[in-house]
Order: structure tokens, then sequence, then C-alpha cells
């Protein structure tokens, strides 16, 4: 796996680091935010939707991004569709 780096978010101190970056490989976005408080997570776990299990499996995780990085985001989204393919 290699990664792309996109962007961190444009705040970080030396103990935050909102990170964005591209697997092309995988065709994955990978996502580095801070973990949900205890009410956040709660909600994102009772969750339902038709099809779906309620709660947030295993290998899975609930984080937050700031909205500021939405460009980030963005901008990291064009670029898997690009080493995708995607139109």
């Amino acid at each position: 796996m290699r990664l792309t780096f996109i962007g961190i978010d444009p705040n970080t101190g030396d103990h935050e680091s909102p990170t964005v970056w591209v697997d092309e490989s995988r065709s994955e976005l990978v996502l580095q935010g801070w973990k949900p408080d205890e009410e956040t997570r709660a909600e994102c776990a009772a969750f339902e939707m038709p099809g779906h299990a309620v709660g947030i499996p295993e290998n899975e995780a609930v984080i937050r991004i700031p909205a500021r990085m939405v460009s980030m985001i963005r901008e990291a989204c064009d670029a898997l569709e690009r080493a995708a393919g995607v139109h």
C-alpha cells in the first residue's frame, strides 16, 4: 500500500492532526480524525437503516473531521476517481 498525502488540518497543533490520504491501489480514502465523544458514538451506533445491522462493527470506526477540511476530502475524492477511471 502506498498512500498519497492530500492534506492535514490547517489548524493542527503539535498534538492533533486530522489527515486525508488516498490509497490508489485499494481505491480508498484514508482518513485520520478525532475520536467522537460518547454521545456521538452512541448516536452513530444506534442508527437504523433497512438492510443494515445496528451498531459499529469491530473492524470499523467513527471519526470526526472538521468542516475546514472539506476541500481536502473533495480533492482526495477527485484524485481517487481519476486513478480508478471513474467518470
